[in-house]
């Protein structure tokens, strides 16, 4: 190899060296920095949007989630109600039953129909209370069955079914100024009463039903959601122990680029040893 002052050629062989190592230094830092081995499109484009996708789908589940945990609340809500209304009946029941006692004195049967339309004043109350952000599927004020979000894609829905629980309605028959100050009165209600209660009763297991595949559902996405984020993490996440090997090792590839440019460049010295 001739010796030029011009041309130096290993100098710029081990420039070109010292600047890939550092550049994979910087690369191995920026992973470690990040804990990602795909930070953006540039480290590896398909994997990079693969990714993407998925986390767009993750943050949907989210939203997802988030309906489902308020459908399990209003059917907690409405779960809660109507199991008071269906005992609030059971009550009524005993007390119809009672004032068909012919042999009940005026007062008594006076005292048991205020303690009656007391107790249907009760199962009023306990239905319009049966409320959740401002959702009530108890009083009749919902025209319609509530859906909330089953998929990422918002495309899939689980149904809450409305179920109007308020007096003189389609499920408790009984009439808010019914009473029971007669044995004929008594007698007629108790069968408006049974039919009522049996259809609460079946009500609430249809809520029960719609409730338990609510919580089902939330736990499925849950578990998908986890799935998805462990996907990711395998296709960007950078090995850590991996990573800490490597950088060690740029370390000494840099220092050592370094030395090694360092003598390329006294090469030229070499030429006036010549000149002396």
């Amino acid at each position: 190899m001739s010796l030029s002052v011009n041309t130096n050629t290993a100098a710029l062989t081990a420039l070109e060296n010292l600047n890939k190592t550092n550049q994979n230094l910087t690369d191995i830092q920026n992973e470690i920095s990040t804990g990602l081995s795909v930070s953006s499109a540039k480290d590896n484009a398909s994997v990079w949007s693969i990714a993407q996708g998925q986390r767009a789908d993750i943050n949907s589940l989210a939203s997802v989630k988030s309906s489902l945990n308020r459908a399990a609340s209003i059917a907690d809500v409405t779960n809660t109600a109507g199991s008071e209304v269906s005992d609030l009946l059971v009550q009524l029941r005993e007390k119809v039953v009672s004032a068909m006692d012919p042999s009940l004195s005026t007062t008594s049967r006076t005292a048991l129909n205020a303690d009656y339309q007391a107790t249907l004043r009760q199962i009023s109350q306990v239905v319009n209370s049966a409320s959740f952000d401002g959702a009530n599927i108890l009083n009749g004020s919902l025209t319609s069955n509530i859906q909330f979000l089953a998929n990422a894609q918002g495309n899939s829905f689980i149904t809450l079914s409305t179920k109007d629980m308020s007096l003189s309605g389609p499920i408790i028959t009984l009439a808010a100024t019914s009473t029971i100050n007669t044995v004929t009165s008594a007698t007629s209600n108790l069968a408006l009463l049974d039919a009522s209660l049996a259809n609460v009763n079946q009500a609430l297991g249809d809520l029960g039903a719609q409730s338990s595949q609510i919580s089902a559902h939330i736990t499925f996405v849950g578990k998908l959601s986890d799935t998805l984020t462990s996907g990711v993490g395998n296709l960007v996440d950078a090995d850590m122990a991996k990573d800490s090997a490597r950088l060690q090792a740029l370390q000494v590839q840099q220092q050592l680029g370094a030395q090694s440019l360092s003598i390329a460049n006294q090469a030229p010295q070499v030429v006036l040893s010549l000149f002396r």
